[in-house]
């Protein structure tokens, strides 16, 4: 409709659809292409995303006009013939509430009752390099981007690593992904497409150039790898770091740190579709997959230290951008250690740095305050000059980040009482009822018991890892090693709600946001 209404130079579009590209950064470059097209926008936006469960500004309902889940805008897009080339002077309503309230009342019958000229229309101004057609606080804005982003922090980073044959690649043990790196390097190259369901060859990765990266690397106890492949899911891979090899896009410019000595890395995402809740951010000491931390985002890994080597040995250093520890230190009064942590009363090191920034993110109301902008880019973490802050953030990050890596045990881990053969056969939840706690049912006869809905329901990323790790691991025995780690894991996210509630109580002891940015 665009190209024709340029084609013939004027003309009228009326548009419904999902309100997806109003903000979504993968849309920026449709709407500098809508402002260059058009002479004026009218996006009137009706909301309704049952998914996130909207609320109207007053509190009340907020529903679909349609019987579907996705929020809706309706976009009329003006081109008048002879026009000065300026771009699209862009407008922009909501409406909020329920589909029917009463006679002529809820959005059925404002829109019944309203048009074009009706409507209270906010002009906006979007600016390069993201045109949002969404209105967004601009004092919130540049409060947000005085911070500096992750890149600026931990300056080596790169997306995760991308298989392509993630059912080849990624398997549940050392012993699994042994067996299966020998079974492939032995089959010609149409039986081993066959008994590993791998289909057709790519220009990224081939069955020869997999096989004969294997038989390049053939010490198992030197490539095979764990991997960090969804929250709290720890697997195993063989990796050489060879490009277009058994793993397709190896990024061994960062990942090789992870491997070469013990290592703290931040995952996280570069933009999101939705950040109402942001939850993209997850702790690993291993390789990450592309889709580790988050459902549809592709991942980044940041690791804390590098490793290198010279004729004096191995050697490690921060990851951290010197004009950023320069600034730190300076807000701090602290001198800064080169490796590990400080004692926070005259010193600081790269993991306190690491478990502060980790805290900030896991803050709900950092999460809320920028939501619009954690859409559009990598995050940034203020910086702050009060001691007593950075200590406690430090202290609460530190706790968080043990309990998603699995070294920490938290409390509230359920039982499992039952006696059967331990086989996941179908994974379901039941709230609690009457007395009897919250269950994760995985077969007719056993369960974990105490398990609450908040626990069930909590997401990292767009995966909710009480439930995914036991669904991806359906049709297997549990064994007792699995089991612990279940009630581990549940525990984790347990605990996990409690510590971001402290991180929001110690920051809003101290003054709240925007954070002391000196002492």
């Amino acid at each position: 409709a665009q190209w024709r209404i340029e084609s013939t130079g004027e003309g009228v579009l009326g548009f419904v659809t999902n309100h997806g590209y109003l903000d979504n950064p993968t849309f920026r470059g449709m709407r500098q292409s809508l402002m260059e097209a058009f002479d004026e926008i009218h996006l009137l936006d009706l909301h309704g995303n049952a998914k996130r469960k909207e609320r109207a500004p007053d509190g009340g309902r907020d529903e679909n006009v349609f019987d579907f889940q996705q929020d809706v805008v309706i976009g009329l897009f003006v081109k008048r013939g002879g026009a000065d080339g300026k771009p699209a002077r862009v407008f922009h309503a909501d409406l909020w509430g329920e589909r029917e309230a009463g006679p002529g009342g809820g959005k059925y019958g404002w829109l019944s009752a309203n048009d074009v000229e009706t409507t209270s229309w906010t002009e906006l101004a979007p600016m390069p390099p993201l045109y949002p057609f969404a209105p967004r606080d601009e004092a919130l804005k540049a409060e947000y981007e005085a911070y500096p982003a992750l890149t600026d922090i931990l300056p080596v980073n790169s997306v995760g690593i991308a298989t392509a044959r993630d059912r080849l690649a990624i398997q549940w043990t050392v012993d699994d992904m042994r067996r299966v790196a020998t079974d492939f390097v032995s089959c010609d190259i149409e039986n081993a497409r066959d008994v590993f369901s791998l289909g057709k060859d790519s220009s990224a990765w081939k069955i020869t150039d997999a096989q004969q990266d294997i038989r390049d690397h053939l010490d198992a106890d030197q490539h095979v790898a764990p991997i960090l492949y969804r929250p709290f899911d720890t697997r195993f891979t063989w990796y050489t770091g060879r490009a277009g090899g058994f793993i397709c896009r190896p990024r061994p410019n960062v990942m090789r740190h992870m491997l070469a000595g013990p290592n703290l890395g931040l995952s996280t995402t570069r933009s999101t579709e939705i950040a109402d809740g942001w939850e993209h951010v997850f702790a690993s000491s291993h390789l990450i997959q592309h889709h580790t931390v988050s459902l549809k985002e592709v991942n980044y890994l940041f690791p804390l230290y590098t490793y290198a080597t010279d004729c004096f040995g191995k050697t490690r250093a921060a990851n951290l951008d010197p004009g950023f520890v320069e600034s730190m230190r300076a807000a701090l009064g602290l001198d800064f250690i080169p490796d590990g942590a400080g004692d926070l009363e005259a010193a600081f090191g790269p993991e306190d740095v690491f478990h502060y920034v980790y805290a900030v993110l896991h803050s709900p109301e950092y999460r809320r305050r920028y939501a619009d902008f954690l859409k559009s880019d990598f995050p940034r973490a203020p910086l702050t000059g009060d001691r007593a802050l950075f200590a406690e953030l430090v202290g609460l990050g530190r706790r968080l980040a043990a309990l998603h890596l699995m070294e920490a045990e938290g409390e509230d881990a359920p039982a499992f009482p039952g006696k059967g053969d331990d086989r996941i056969d179908e994974v379901r939840y039941a709230p609690p009822s009457g007395g009897v706690p919250g269950r994760v049912w995985i077969n007719g006869g056993q369960c974990f018991e105490g398990v609450s809905p908040d626990v069930w329901a909590f997401a990292v990323g767009g995966y909710r890892p009480a439930e995914k790790w036991l669904k991806d691991r359906k049709g297997r025995l549990l064994s007792f090693d699995d089991a612990a780690r279940y009630r581990q894991i549940c525990a984790a996210l347990a605990e996990t709600p409690r510590a971001m509630a402290d991180i929001d109580r110690a920051i809003e002891a101290r003054g709240g946001w925007p954070l002391r940015a000196a002492g």
